[in-house]
């Protein structure tokens, strides 16, 4: 018995996909993923210590840890820096608490 815990699990589990290509390699397939602007897949090396913390934040928050790095990056590219992250969530909250 299978413990997958997909609830489509079942409806492919008999399908072979051995013969099935990746995305960039189907021409069509890949334009339309490049015009969809969405996600791009990489290999990226990263230290042990800083994907454990990653990971560690992730799991405390109850998200995923590749999307803490994507969050992280984007941050980055627009030039926010932690210190500033911290002071807008800072007056974030000083609003809320406000009356």
């Amino acid at each position: 018995m299978n413990n997958n815990s997909d609830p489509e699990y079942e409806r492919y589990a008999d399908l072979d996909f051995s013969a099935a290509k990746p995305v960039n390699q189907v021409p069509p397939l890949a334009k339309f993923q490049a015009q969809a602007g969405r996600k791009s897949r990489i290999t990226l090396r990263v230290d042990n210590t800083t994907l454990a913390v990653f990971k560690a934040r992730a799991e405390m928050s109850g998200g995923n840890y590749q999307t803490l790095i994507n969050d992280a990056l984007r941050q980055f590219a627009q030039g926010q820096t932690l210190a500033d992250v911290v002071r807008e969530t800072i007056r974030q909250e000083m609003r809320a608490t406000q009356p």
